[in-house]
């Protein structure tokens, strides 16, 4: 078993990613979450290139870290220049950060069209960096950009922009796919043969994007290679396509290969890291993601499901609790009773006490007409309570009925009326909104709160449509889904119908009916 030592960018080459823009508060709690996660290095950012990134070194020097080093990030030397008066080296020694991480070419297209100098400059332009922040009492760990893509085209010369940061002093010398276009096999190759050149006594690692969808891949063959650090994001966010995810590489290596990243507890945090990163990065998470995402551990084949019942690592390839997931099974048209018995056992209900086969029938024959129960467990589990001799429902729809108006003086209203049994009363209630669908949740409410006041914590907190056969036009089939909240609780419910307004009706009792049970 090896340690394989986590240096994680996400404050630096994740923010480059369209769509992210951190605050310093927004990077120091990813930093301390990923601390406790028992990261080895955060990289912060680039003090040189903005004052955000120079208040996070400020206010992250005066923080406890129980387990990463911060890093601070930036390029070698100017070329012609002392290594003692450049501005960009001074900024990451003033960012007294214990670790410095330096960028320089290894490519030589990247020499002479980008840096415009010759290649013994920028052998020099390395070699001084290193030794100058290494003089300065910092660990140094040096990034060769393009790596990959100058040893392919002139690998004497990569290996000598290695071999001038290592021989000055750098901690670890670490290989970038940058353009994000090498194979595994290409990677497993190559850090072989400059793991032989350089010697034992150099630590390798590695620094992968996913432009090939090749960046997990890459990171693992170069550990095969002998890499003991290797670099990347959590949840791969980057600059183009993406880095490589470390919520991926981690449970690789440590699972799958055999080596050390954390302590096994941790890895059982990995889903929440991942999931609170995309939280404060004000980014959905991406529910497909492999290991993290929600439906990583999610089955939806009534085969697979009855499968799994009798042994979970049928169709897993690992238990979903390694990593802080949980397996779950999805309803569908393509499910088996396997799927409802796993379902009803995940509410708490016991599936010999319910009509499975009667709840199976009527989702594939509401599937064909246009509803989904995939992002709908609530409308799931009302089924399945309804077929239960003893389930009694708490009120029973009768007629309603919603008018709508366009008023010279008043604008558009709404005017909805609902009568409902509950028990034996009779609620006969008008209410208007500013839609229909508002109109009757809250005529619906007015008839209930009398009898159930707890619906009054209940929120609609989003409501999807979408248009099933657009050929249609206005005649199409309309899916509606609303998401309700009340408190900590969330859960979600569907209606499709060609008229919208049953489609939000069918939706609506069944979030009413679901907010009861609690």
């Amino acid at each position: 078993m090896t340690q394989i030592h986590l240096y994680d960018t996400t404050l630096r080459d994740g923010t480059q990613r369209e769509g992210i823009s951190l605050s310093v508060d927004d990077k120091l709690k990813i930093a301390q979450k990923l601390d406790e996660f028992g990261i080895h290095y955060i990289e912060g950012g680039w003090p040189g290139s903005n004052p955000k990134d120079i208040e996070f070194f400020r206010r992250a020097a005066s923080m406890e870290w129980q387990n990463a080093k911060i890093c601070a990030f930036g390029s070698t030397r100017r070329k012609e220049s002392d290594p003692a008066k450049d501005a960009n080296l001074k900024l990451l020694i003033n960012a007294e950060t214990p670790v410095v991480t330096l960028v320089g070419k290894s490519w030589d297209l990247h020499v002479a069209d980008v840096l415009e100098t010759s290649m013994e400059e920028n052998l020099a332009m390395i070699g001084d960096s290193v030794a100058y922040c290494k003089g300065q009492g910092r660990e140094v760990i040096y990034d060769a950009e393009h790596f990959f893509d100058g040893y392919k085209a002139n690998p004497e010369y990569a290996v000598a922009t290695l071999k001038s940061a290592a021989v000055n002093g750098a901690d670890c010398v670490v290989l970038c796919d940058t353009n994000g276009g090498s194979l595994p096999w290409e990677v497993q190759e190559i850090v072989t043969e400059v793991a032989e050149q350089l010697g034992p006594n150099v630590n390798l690692g590695i620094h992968t994007h996913d432009d090939g969808e090749c960046g997990v891949a890459n990171s693992l063959a170069a550990v095969r290679a002998g890499a003991v650090q290797v670099q990347g994001t959590i949840n791969g966010y980057g600059e183009r396509v993406a880095n490589a995810n470390l919520c991926s590489v981690i449970p690789d290596i440590q699972l799958k290969m055999g080596h050390e990243c954390v302590p096994s507890q941790k890895l059982a945090q990995l889903t929440d890291l991942s999931r609170y990163v995309a939280e404060v990065a004000n980014l959905d998470h991406d529910d497909h993601l492999p290991f993290v995402g929600a439906s990583a551990f999610a089955h939806k084949g009534g085969i697979h499901v009855a499968a799994m019942l009798k042994n979970p690592l049928s169709y897993q390839h690992i238990e979903p609790e390694l990593v802080g997931n949980i397996q779950r099974s999805v309803v569908s048209e393509l499910s088996g009773r396997g799927n409802l018995v796993d379902k009803a056992r995940a509410f708490g209900l016991d599936p010999d006490s319910l009509n499975l086969r009667q709840v199976l029938t009527k989702i594939k024959q509401l599937e064909a007409q246009g509803f989904t129960f995939e992002g709908a467990e609530a409308s799931v589990e009302m089924m399945l309570r309804r077929t239960h001799p003893a389930y009694v429902p708490p009120f029973e729809l009768l007629d309603f009925s919603v008018n709508v108006q366009q008023r010279r003086r008043r604008g558009l209203s709404a005017e909805a009326i609902v009568k409902v049994r509950v028990g034996p009363k009779m609620m006969h209630m008008v209410a208007e909104g500013n839609g229909p669908v508002n109109a009757l949740d809250a005529a619906l409410r007015k008839a209930l709160l009398d009898v159930y006041p707890q619906l009054s914590g209940v929120k609609l907190a989003d409501y999807k449509v979408r248009i099933l056969d657009g050929e249609n036009a206005t005649a199409a089939t309309t899916r509606v889904l609303i998401d309700s909240v009340q408190g900590h609780r969330t859960w979600s419910t569907v209606g499709a119908s060609t008229n919208i307004i049953e489609a939000s009706w069918q939706a609506l009792v069944d979030s009413m009916e679901y907010a009861l049970l609690g």
